[in-house]
């Protein structure tokens, strides 16, 4: 029986960063102070992956982004910010990652969720 991505050592790892990035940025706007750096643009991109893909298909699922408060309101923060938001396709990178490995997924199930309607929530992040 193959063992799941979040029973990993890696995944602990995962999560453990995620906790750290969710305590560093309980106390600051962005990763390194009050401006978008390459750091933030990177990281978006894996935050609006997560609850999207690696959530269900990697099964990284000790926690949704959503729930963790400040990555959550931190994650729409970028989101709401010209060039980031304008530039995600949730659907496209759900279908990929959902869609792309025909044997992990031979009957080619897409998930309806999450609802994205939630990344236009106000972030209250100033």
């Amino acid at each position: 029986m193959r063992g799941s991505f979040a029973e990993a050592p890696f995944c602990g790892t995962l999560f453990q960063r995620l906790d750290a990035l969710e305590q560093r940025l309980a106390t600051q706007r962005f990763l390194f102070g009050d401006h978008i750096t390459d750091s933030d643009v990177r990281l978006y991109v894996t935050l609006a992956r997560f609850d999207v893909a690696y959530y269900s298909v990697f099964r990284t699922n000790r926690h949704r982004l959503i729930d963790f408060p400040h990555l959550w309101g931190y994650a729409r923060d970028l989101y709401q910010t010209p060039g980031f938001g304008d530039t995600t396709d949730f659907e496209a990178i759900k279908q990929g990652y959902q869609l792309g490995d025909f044997n992990a997924n031979p009957y080619q199930l897409l998930a309806k969720g999450p609802d994205v309607s939630l990344w236009h929530q106000s972030h209250n992040r100033a």
